[in-house]
Parts: C-alpha cells; sequence; structure tokens
C-alpha cells in the first residue's frame, strides 16, 4: 500500500485485498482490519474518504457466499435436492468472477467520480 504512488492505485489495491480475503474469512473482520490501513490514504485528502470505505465494504461483502466464507458454506451445507457438487462449483467460479471485477467496478464508481 504504501509503495502505490497514488492514492487512486492504493484505494483500487484495498479493495482488491478486501475482497480476496473476505472470500476466505468474515466480512465483518476483514473490514475491521481494511479500514484501518485505509487511514494514511485517506489522511492525505486526495480521495473521498466515505466513498473508498463505501468501495471497501461493498468489495469485501459481496464475495459472501463464496463456499469458503461462513455464508456460502451454510449455503452449500443446506441444499437439499440438488447436487452439491454443481453448487458448489457455481458458487465458486462466481465467487472468482466476483473477486476479479467487482472492487474495478466498485471502485470505477464510487471512488474515481469524487476526484
Amino acid at each position: 500500500m504504501s509503495s502505490a504512488g497514488a492514492p487512486l492505485i492504493g484505494a483500487l489495491l484495498l479493495c482488491y485485498v478486501g475482497g480476496v480475503v473476505s472470500a476466505f474469512a468474515s466480512t465483518v473482520g476483514v473490514l475491521g482490519a481494511i479500514i484501518p490501513l485505509a487511514v494514511p490514504l485517506l489522511l492525505l485528502g486526495q480521495v473521498e474518504t466515505s466513498s473508498v470505505v463505501a468501495a471497501l465494504a461493498i468489495s469485501s461483502s459481496i464475495v459472501d457466499v463464496s463456499p469458503f466464507s461462513t455464508n456460502g458454506a451454510l449455503v452449500l451445507a443446506s441444499a437439499h435436492g440438488i447436487d452439491r457438487e454443481a453448487l458448489y462449483r457455481q458458487l465458486l467460479v462466481y465467487s472468482a468472477l466476483v473477486v476479479l471485477f467487482a472492487p474495478l467496478i466498485v471502485w470505477g464508481v464510487l471512488v474515481l467520480p469524487g476526484l
């Protein structure tokens, strides 16, 4: 984060870190760790604080149906009458796509217009 020259790139990197880590961990725990990491970036005053925090929250919570996170595991465990293997693959593909594209989209929609 500190090696990122521009605060915009730093915000994007934090969104990606939040999304990837949240796919395997609790969203609340990830937000509790990632928002304090954003404080030095926010203190520079070059990005809108509320926009960055919202982008971090969305990037971290949108992957909650990952089969490795609590919510996704509960969905998978409570699935009755369907092929769990197929559901697992669908959740995994969805999570991978969301981790790849959601942070970029959220950053572009929330953080970039605040310049």
